[in-house]
C-alpha cells in the first residue's frame, strides 16, 4: 500500500520465536502492506532446550552452540514473515532482568534512533506468563522509548503491549501446552487481558501461512509445537487469525473505541 510505504514498525522482543509465536501475524501483515518491519531480540535463546532435551544431556548441543543455532534459525523466521532487518542485543537467557538497566535501555533507544519506527510492539508488563526475560524487555523497551525521545532525537508515536484475551490463551495452550515458569519459588502461569482493556485488535487471518512457516524455522524448539504440525487449516487460521494489543502511550490517539490499526492516528492532520 502506497500510503504506508514509509512507514516503520518494531518489535522489540525477549527471545528467537517470540516473534513468530507472539507477533508473528501482526508483522506478518503490515511487512506485506508494504511497512518497513524490524526487530530486535535481546537474547539468543541460550538456555532453552534443543528438540525437547535438557541443557547438560548428550543430546543437547551446549549452550553457545544452541545459540548459534538459535540465530539462524530466527534469521530464517524473519525473513518468512517479512523483516527487514534483526538486531540482537546478546544478553542472556534467561538473565535480562540482571542486565546493567542502563546500558540495555541506551542499546534499546540506540536501535529506535537509528530505525526511527513510528510504532513499537513489546510484551507487557505480566510477561504474558510472567517469563522473567518477557517482564525485563517490556521494562526496558518502555524506558527506551522514553530516552530516544530525550534531546528530540526520536520521538515514537505509539507504543504496545501484547494483550492476548482469555479465548487466545485457551485456545492457543489446548493446542499447544499449558505455559507456566517457576520463579523465586512461585508459579506463575499465563496471565489474559480482560476483554474491556485491550485497545487494539489486528486481524491477520489472511498471513497465518507465513506465520505458520515462521514458526516452522524454530526447528530446536519444534518439540514444544508438534501438536501445532497437526491442527488443520481452519485451527491455524483460528490460532494466527488476529493478535489483541494494549495501547501504552501513544501521541496522536485515545479514547474507548477499539482500533484495528496499529497506526491509527499516526500522520493525521492535527
Amino acid at each position: 500500500m502506497s500510503s504506508r510505504a514509509a512507514r516503520r514498525l518494531m518489535a522489540v522482543l525477549a527471545h528467537p520465536d517470540d516473534e513468530s509465536l507472539g507477533f508473528g501475524g501482526t508483522l506478518a501483515r503490515y511487512a506485506s502492506q508494504g511497512v518497513d518491519v524490524f526487530l530486535v531480540t535481546a537474547t539468543r535463546g541460550d538456555a532453552g532446550r534443543f528438540r525437547g532435551h535438557r541443557a547438560g544431556g548428550p543430546e543437547h548441543p551446549g549452550p553457545e552452540a544452541l545459540a548459534r543455532i538459535r540465530e539462524a534459525e530466527l534469521r530464517s523466521a524473519a525473513a518468512a514473515l517479512g523483516i527487514r532487518d534483526v538486531a540482537l542485543l546478546g544478553y542472556r537467557d534467561g538473565q535480562l532482568d540482571s542486565a546493567d538497566p542502563r546500558e540495555a535501555i541506551a542499546r534499546i533507544a540506540g536501535q529506535l534512533r537509528q530505525h526511527r519506527p513510528e510504532v513499537v510492539v513489546t510484551f507487557g508488563p505480566d510477561g504474558a506468563y510472567g517469563h522473567p526475560d518477557h517482564v525485563a524487555i517490556a521494562q526496558l523497551t518502555t524506558a527506551a522509548v522514553m530516552a530516544a525521545a530525550g534531546a528530540g532525537a526520536h520521538s515514537v508515536s505509539k507504543l504496545y503491549y501484547l494483550a492476548w484475551p482469555d479465548s487466545m490463551w485457551s485456545a492457543y495452550q489446548a493446542a499447544v501446552q499449558t505455559l507456566s515458569t517457576r520463579v523465586d519459588g512461585v508459579e506463575r502461569h499465563a496471565t489474559p487481558w480482560p476483554d474491556w482493556a485491550i485497545t487494539t485488535t489486528i486481524d491477520t487471518t489472511e498471513v497465518w501461512p507465513a506465520v505458520w512457516q515462521a514458526v516452522s524455522c524454530h526447528e530446536s524448539q519444534l518439540a514444544a509445537y508438534l501438536p501445532l504440525a497437526k491442527l488443520p487449516p481452519e485451527h491455524h487460521r483460528a490460532l494466527w487469525g488476529r493478535q489483541s494489543f494494549y495501547r501504552a502511550m501513544s501521541l496522536v490517539n485515545g479514547g474507548r473505541a477499539r482500533e484495528t490499526d496499529l497506526f491509527e492516528g499516526v500522520g493525521a492532520s492535527p
